[in-house]
């Protein structure tokens, strides 16, 4: 099961605490922290890790769900969905970059230190020989 202890609920943050959970569950996806197939906490017992209620951490999970970065069934329990299409990968996209927006704001940066963070980062990749990112069909 999927280590999800490096998941802080900020209360006074100003960003609801089932979209904070959202995002972090998204950007540790779209990082590769969590892989395909990677299975997550139930609901109860990730709600009880955090302190919060359990409909709370079920919004999160059925927001990845919605936009197809997880999947649940009775057997598997929650896990990172296999399966990406482009109107998807442009969702989870967002679904990210909302999570950087929030761990930005909750580390008290504003809009244009987060944008130069992202710019320094893909040009980081860019001059290590790293491929340039895939862009989105239009």
């Amino acid at each position: 099961m999927a280590d999800l202890v490096q998941i802080a609920v900020e209360p006074d943050n100003g960003v609801a605490p089932w979209r904070q959970v959202r995002d972090q569950i998204a950007a540790r996806i779209g990082s590769g922290e969590l892989p395909v197939g990677a299975k997550l906490p139930t609901i109860r017992q990730l709600a009880r890790d955090l302190g919060l209620a359990a409909g709370t951490v079920a919004r999160a999970y059925r927001e990845l769900e919605t936009v197809g970065v997880l999947q649940t069934n009775r057997r598997q329990g929650t896990v990172v969905a296999q399966r990406v299409v482009p109107d998807e990968a442009a969702e989870q996209l967002r679904v990210a970059a909302a999570g950087y927006v929030t761990s930005a704001l909750a580390l008290g940066f504003g809009v244009e230190a987060a944008v130069a963070a992202v710019r320094d980062q893909f040009t980081d990749q860019s001059t290590q020989g790293m491929p340039p990112p895939v862009t989105a069909p239009p």
